[in-house]
């Protein structure tokens, strides 16, 4: 049946594309959590994506690709943390200048990597039993490990949302840091670590598309995600649990405009396809009243401030 193998084929390349988008809106759901917002994600994506794959260039190992993604992300979160938490700069112009700091340096260092051939890649796995089922198997249960460990990244950022007491300390001191620290919870060490942990997420997103989706180095590959990562956070209402749905709901859109519509619409209005989607999930989710951001997010933090 055509139709049915056009869906099939259609399911599987939204999952592939919504593993870098689950895994940035996670975080930046963590980071905005703390407080703190973080527009810098294009940038951290770029530079996770160019040091991953000059790693696994040189090492021959995606694995060490995937971790030097995660590092090179991390380090430049590290500096937009000690700029808003510490330094308490307003978090607007941090964010933007992470943002032109990494497409900077992605495409000035990325230069050397043009046209290098990586001489090993992430493998598909086939789950056993689970991949034989009828239809999705091969879908749902025949991936790349990057897209199960986004799933099991997944799951542990939601169970330590809700259900530890780290968690329920985050979610206090995006609300209310004052009173957080009134209970002797360490508000500005929960700040950083929540940024770092962001920007580690979003250079696993940036390495996954230079080591996976598109095993190449291309400027400019992350193609504006970075701030989708952003309108995705929002429509999944600052919530863990709601960031795998809305990721894998884009990417379809995205997909979508690479395999039949493209026999009837305009190639430009295809281009915006997806971000028209971002606005039509936005609006729908601000008329639904979902919005639950966090009370003090942007806002700078003033220890022991009464």
């Amino acid at each position: 049946m055509p139709g049915l193998e056009l869906a099939v084929s259609i399911l599987n390349r939204a999952l592939s594309a919504g593993t870098p988008l689950l895994l940035g809106t996670l975080g930046e759901i963590y980071t905005e959590r703390a407080g703190i917002i973080n527009l810098g994600i294009e940038g951290m994506m770029s530079v996770g994506a160019v040091s991953g794959f000059w790693m696994a260039a040189r090492t021959g190992s995606p694995w060490m690709g995937l971790l030097a993604a995660l590092l090179a992300g991390a380090l430049l979160a590290l500096l937009h943390a000690i700029s808003t938490v510490w330094l308490r700069s307003n978090q607007i112009v941090s964010g933007l200048a992470l943002t032109m700091l990494g497409l900077g340096f992605s495409g000035l260092f990325g230069k050397t990597l043009i046209g290098t051939t990586l001489t090993s890649r992430f493998q598909s796995i086939k789950l056993p039993l689970l991949s034989e089922i009828p239809l999705l198997g091969g879908s749902l249960f025949s991936q790349d490990p990057v897209f199960y460990l986004s799933l099991l990244i997944w799951l542990l950022v939601f169970l330590h949302y809700r259900h530890t007491r780290q968690g329920l300390r985050l979610k206090a001191i995006g609300d209310n840091p004052l009173a957080a620290e009134t209970m002797c919870v360490p508000v500005n060490c929960y700040k950083l670590l929540a940024v770092v942990f962001g920007g580690a997420m979003a250079g696993l997103a940036g390495g996954y598309l230079s080591l996976v989706y598109i095993p190449a180095w291309i400027e400019g590959m992350t193609g504006g995600r970075g701030f989708i990562v952003i309108a995705l956070t929002i429509s999944s209402a600052w919530n863990p649990a709601r960031a795998a749905p809305m990721a894998y709901l884009f990417s379809a859109v995205y997909v979508l405009q690479y395999s039949f519509l493209q026999n009837y619409l305009s190639p430009h209005f295809l281009l915006m396809l997806p971000y028209l989607a971002t606005l039509a999930i936005l609006t729908g989710s601000g008329k639904s009243g979902r919005f639950s951001a966090p009370v003090t997010l942007g806002m700078p933090y003033y220890r022991n401030s009464k």
